[in-house]
């Protein structure tokens, strides 16, 4: 067939920079209404925190966004591509266990450090600053990672259906992306997330029902599994029971869910962007979202890759495939191409359309939380703490903007880069773990261990990424003779690294703490409720805008800490034993008995497989779609009633009742005057 790119390139510039002025505009608007009728003006505090009130549905979608990468539709498919059908379940199982996991340490975070801006700034109160530029760096490499998997992964895919080179499109894509976050913060990344999430599943939809029920080749699960059998005679796939694509029995499966799990768990527990999100939530809010998250998001990576990278496997003997008579390359594999030329095989010029759509919201939502991450670090990590800890509102706020151009620019350089010395995506998700994950337990113990030692979180990381590197090389010129991204990039290597890097801590922090000259530090966790709120009224002045009535800006007096307290250690108990059977169940009592027993699966049951994961889908719509307007339907409302009273000239000020005490209501598209003026105007009088 014509190897051309199916689209144009005015497809390509036209979807990067149409759709991400069409997202700045909508947050524009959006932001302009939540400040004229829900008073939440702009202030550094809303930049970055959303006011600490979100609900969970919101929270749900948001995590279910944001942990779709590039990588999770692009890799997955990858992978069963490489393994059949085990790949989809590792790489699910493999990333949902970590947002589940880490529904823990968002409760933790909310019960130590209330009024925290970043997971660095505990790290700050407890350990100092030494301790504190140590976690900076790791959680800085972790951004960097993720956001040039974003950037390689989903400027190959534009490339490969439209022909637009990599070096413009990745340049042009954090365009739009900055702008809206620019306007919106971290609220517009939840509002994106939401919209993000929606468009991900439907299309999703889209193609399991193509491959199963429509499509005149394959139509179901069936005629998939006959072609895929027949393929397994034709050419056995080695490492796998039977030489099947139909078997859990897989040795490089086995080999990249190790690397998955292990490279996850850094990428999670060292993205600020997860420790923002929790902090967005409300108190009772942070542990449903995180579990309801990860719960959705599983089906996410298992019926994409179970649908696309096995419809390619069996697609691609015939002449809708694009490259037909040739299969893929292992570059072209490893860059991810597996699910957008299975979707143009299925769908034609459309699928191309969808998978340009999939790609586009998968990379926008993570990219926008990375932008957030990075420039709250830079903000309140960095400027704040060691430039000016005097700061106004407005100066965080600058800081905030400069922080997030910065690093936008930066990424689109350094991706550049990459791509031109031939490191993919693929590359990137393999070795990510080997380069952060030495410091996930050192981190997360700050949080959970009162005894862990300054010695043991400062030196522990340190030592574990020097172990880590040493394994993932020694190990690749053991095997393969010589260091080249090929034969560092490959499986066993990698998992060596990977290995060394996650465990290599629970021999150092021991030592660093029991042994002498070190001891436990049995910390009291008093200096993280130090931590305290940036003063915003510089903004809210200049808006003339009561700083009480904007949400979360300050903690009211009335708020019972103590209640509040009890009810976050009841959710602390309830999300451990929640998150270990879970995890347990993802993990062990659902694949091994698989895996064990060498079950090849039979037509019935591949069958049933398939409606599982369909049927997954569904619930997790009813998640991360239905429930956060079940939960805001009240506010969506009222702010609704309120726009078209404004339209239609019908605002109104009138005086009402609030808690007993007399006060102005503000009518639709008025801003909050200033206090001394609201009491002039309406005649309250402060209490004695």
């Amino acid at each position: 067939m014509d190897p051309s790119p199916v689209l144009h390139q005015g497809w390509g510039y036209g979807l990067i920079i149409g759709l991400g002025v069409l997202f700045a505009v909508i947050m524009i608007i959006v932001t302009w209404s939540l400040k004229r009728y829900n008073y939440e003006l702009q202030t550094s505090e809303m930049f970055t925190t959303a006011g600490r009130s979100l609900k969970s549905g919101l929270v749900a979608a948001s995590v279910v966004s944001t942990w779709t990468w590039a990588a999770t539709l692009l890799q997955s498919s990858a992978v069963a591509y490489r393994y059949g059908v085990s790949g989809p379940f590792w790489y699910a199982s493999g990333a949902t266990v970590q947002i589940i996991l880490f529904a823990t340490l968002a409760i933790e975070l909310k019960r130590r450090a209330p009024n925290a801006h970043t997971f660095l700034e505990v790290v700050k109160a407890r350990y100092g600053p030494v301790t504190h530029g140590v976690y900076i760096v790791f959680c800085c490499f972790c951004n960097i990672l993720v956001t040039a998997m974003l950037l390689t992964g989903g400027s190959a895919v534009i490339e490969n259906l439209t022909g637009a080179p990599v070096a413009a499109t990745v340049f042009l894509f954090p365009l739009g992306v900055v702008a809206y976050t620019l306007f919106g913060g971290i609220k517009a990344t939840f509002i994106t997330d939401y919209i993000n999430a929606l468009v991900i599943i439907l299309i999703i939809f889209l193609f399991a029902f193509t491959v199963y029920a429509s499509n005149d080749i394959l139509g179901s699960p069936g005629k998939l599994w006959e072609i895929l059998t027949e393929l397994a005679k034709e050419r056995p796939l080695e490492g796998n029971a039977g030489g099947s694509y139909l078997t859990m029995r897989s040795q490089g499966g086995a080999e990249f869910f190790v690397i998955n799990i292990v490279g996850n768990f850094g990428t999670v527990f060292l993205d600020n962007g997860y420790y923002n999100k929790a902090i967005s939530a409300s108190p009772i809010d942070a542990l449903p979202g995180y579990v309801m998250g990860g719960i959705s998001w599983f089906a996410v990576p298992w019926l994409t890759a179970t649908t696309m990278g096995l419809a390619g496997l069996a697609l691609e003997k015939y002449d809708v495939w694009p490259t037909y008579p040739n299969r893929l390359t292992s570059a072209e594999v490893s860059a991810g191409l597996v699910l957008p030329n299975a979707a143009v095989a299925l769908l034609g010029q459309g699928g191309a359309v969808a998978t340009l759509f999939l790609a586009f919201m998968a990379i926008m939502s993570t990219y926008s939380s990375e932008l957030i991450a990075v420039s709250s670090i830079v903000t309140y990590d960095i400027y704040k703490t060691y430039i000016n800890p005097s700061a106004t509102g407005k100066q965080l706020m600058r800081i905030n903007y400069i922080g997030m151009v910065c690093f936008a620019l930066f990424m689109a350089g350094f991706s550049t880069a990459l791509y031109y010395i031939g490191i993919s995506m693929g590359y990137l998700y393999v070795m990510m773990g080997v380069i952060i994950s030495s410091a996930v337990l050192p981190a997360t113990l700050t949080l959970l261990w009162s005894d862990q030692s300054w010695a043991a979180a400062t030196f522990a990381p340190i030592l574990g990424f020097i172990a880590s590197v040493t394994a993932w090389l020694v190990r690749t010129k053991i095997r393969y003779g010589e260091l080249t991204v090929d034969t560092t990039g490959s499986n066993d290597p990698m998992l060596v690294g990977n290995v060394v890097s996650l465990l290599s801590p629970c021999v150092f922090i021991p030592i660093l703490t029991y042994l002498p000259p070190f001891k436990p530090q049995k910390y009291d966790w008093l200096s993280m409720k130090n931590i305290r709120k940036v003063d915003d009224h510089d903004i809210a002045d200049a808006a003339h805008v009561d700083l009480e009535r904007i949400p979360g800006a300050i903690t009211p007096p009335e708020i019972d800490e103590a209640g509040e307290q009890a009810k976050l250690a009841k959710a602390a108990k309830i999300s451990r034993w929640l998150t270990i059977g879970l995890t347990l169940a993802l993990l062990v009592l659902w694949p091994m008995p698989m895996f064990g027993s060498a079950y090849i699966f039979s037509k019935k049951f591949f069958t049933g497989w398939v409606v599982v994961g369909i049927i997954w889908l569904f619930a997790s719509a009813g998640m991360v779609i239905f429930l956060p307007v079940i939960e805001s339907r009240s506010t969506i409302a009222r702010t609704t009633r309120m726009m078209f009273q404004d339209l239609l000239g019908l605002g109104k000020r009138k005086a009402t009742a609030v808690e007993g005490q007399a006060v102005e209501e503000i009518g639709p598209g008025t801003e909050s005057p200033p206090p001394e003026k609201l009491a002039e105007t309406v005649g309250v009088k402060k209490a004695d």
